[in-house]
């Protein structure tokens, strides 16, 4: 099922990886598909509690008025939202240092928070399909204009890894069978190979203000009133028991292990295969 888009000429327009998960993004020109399907440094680390829960976005909204800024191997400087004069940095490669931030994140939380880490392929949102996130720059800017937002608000709220330039809203829609659940839809992007399983099933997160926690009032249903009433005809139904649905989550066949996907690869969505 090659892509029909007219005119369309999809390329990787932006990467994205959260190095330490839940937190703020780092944007590489190019990364490495890990055994796990991750790309190299997405959710490389979690923060958890005593319990062995994820601190997140999801159950800690306080997550939202943390800053961190991230450099390779494994630096991270933390700060609290709007106060830049009290940033730390941690080498957490570092045992030490990242005893010292876990102590700072605890002081932050209220409670006891310890860093974890999983270099193989990170701590992913959805352990079934557990390859990069794919959106459209385009369905980044149409959800940013259903709630008066910024591209790049919009953008910190919906968390993709893979962002496509060059083609229409909703072109992602394309990436997953539109009619079962027993296929997926080959997607070549540079060199690699992913699999588009389903549209991604959305959380609290995306109601929230990236920078304060701060909720749009209704926007669940206003997510849903709209995204029904644009939703393309290619999009199916298989997978929209409800339409807070948006972004595609993707799997990573083994020969695709080791490939690199780069800022301005050439995406092309290649045929629908069986799971």
């Amino acid at each position: 099922m090659a892509d029909t888009s007219r005119g369309a000429d999809p390329r990787v327009d932006r990467l994205r990886v959260y190095p330490v998960k839940s937190l703020d993004p780092y944007e590489p020109e190019r990364a490495t598909v890990l055994s796990g399907g991750g790309l190299s440094l997405d959710r490389e680390f979690a923060l958890l509690d005593t319990d062995g829960e994820y601190v997140n976005g999801k159950n800690e909204r306080a997550v939202h008025r943390l800053r961190s800024a991230f450099e390779p191997p494994a630096t991270v400087r933390l700060h609290p939202n709007g106060a830049p004069d009290e940033a730390r940095t941690f080498d957490l490669d570092d045992g030490s240092e990242r005893a010292a931030a876990e102590a700072w994140l605890t002081e932050f939380f209220g409670y006891t928070v310890r860093v974890e880490r999983d270099d193989r392929g990170g701590f992913p949102d959805d352990t079934h399909a557990h390859g990069p996130t794919v959106v459209s720059t385009a369905t980044v800017e149409r959800v940013a204009d259903w709630f008066d937002l910024s591209v790049g608000n919009a953008r910190r709220r919906l968390r993709a890894n893979i962002e496509v330039g060059g083609v229409p809203a909703f072109w992602e829609d394309r990436c997953y069978p539109s009619d079962d659940r027993d296929h997926v839809v080959g997607l070549r992007v540079g060199d690699a190979t992913f699999e588009g399983v389903n549209p991604c099933q959305r959380c609290v997160v995306p109601s929230r203000d990236p920078d304060t926690g701060a909720e749009i009032d209704g926007f669940t249903e206003r997510f849903i009133e709209r995204r029904a009433a644009e939703k393309p005809p290619w999009a199916g139904d298989a997978w929209f028991d409800h339409e807070f649905r948006l972004m595609v989550n993707t799997r990573v066949p083994a020969a695709t292990v080791g490939s690199e996907v780069a800022v301005g690869d050439a995406v092309a969505v290649i045929d629908e295969r069986p799971r």
